[in-house]
């Protein structure tokens, strides 16, 4: 299947990491038509103004991934759309496994396995209980770089714009409407900087708790207050 993609990037304060993702994302996808967009939450544009390539689009939104994103996938305009956080590598084979796994009409999108720049040995522990958890509830997060089918994605609305779980809710509604999602097993690569940041233990429960508490039915807008209490008391 001769598909093309739209990498869409939500980014904030992200200057110092955009210009290699870019570099990574031409590196990977030079045998197929696609486009870059990044979407940047700063009114300043600092990320944005950091772009040393112009083929790239350049989006200005106010913050939020879900607002970004739905900003960036507003100018977009190839066959899937491809959300990434600006410090996730892929597989350099990525863009043919998705094919891969879009060649039929019941996958609607999908994501990869997680995996974590670190030898630490506490992340192969995080990156089987997340390969486990995908599998399970068959719901990926947006760290594992979500794919899906452009018309998919606007039959479906696109991302609820909530501060928080937009990426699971996405996912769960496009279950409910009937379509496949694919987990990829091989891995993206995303930095540990959330996690030694946080603390590998209490950044861990809060997303267990958080998924937890969303699927029982509370409001974004809570669980976004809990989180950023959680952080301030870290």
């Amino acid at each position: 299947m001769n598909l093309s993609f739209s990498f869409i990037i939500p980014v904030l304060n992200e200057a110092s990491l955009i210009n290699n993702m870019i570099q990574h994302l031409r590196e990977i996808s030079q045998q197929y038509d696609s486009e870059i967009i990044v979407v940047d939450g700063d009114a300043e544009a600092t990320t944005l103004r950091c772009i040393q390539e112009k083929q790239v689009k350049k989006v200005v939104s106010p913050k939020g991934r879900g607002t970004q994103m739905n900003k960036g996938a507003s100018v977009a305009g190839r066959d899937v759309f491809l959300f990434l956080h600006a410090d996730t590598e892929l597989p350099a084979d990525a863009l043919g496994l998705i094919s891969s796994e879009l060649d039929g009409p019941a996958c609607g999108g999908g994501a990869f396995d997680l995996g974590i720049k670190s030898d630490r040995p506490v992340f192969r522990l995080i990156e089987r209980m997340v390969s486990f958890r995908s599998r399970i509830m068959n719901i990926p997060y947006g760290d594992q770089a979500i794919f899906m089918r452009r018309e998919v994605f606007e039959k479906l609305g696109g991302y609820r714009e909530i501060p928080i779980m937009e990426d699971v809710e996405l996912m769960r509604r496009m279950k409910r409407t009937g379509y496949t999602v694919r987990i990829i097993p091989e891995k993206i690569r995303t930095s540990p900087r959330r996690w030694e940041r946080e603390g590998v233990l209490s950044c861990t429960l809060r997303n267990w708790t958080l998924m937890a508490l969303y699927l029982l039915g509370w409001d974004p807008e809570k669980l976004a207050k809990y989180y950023n209490s959680e952080k301030d008391a870290e």
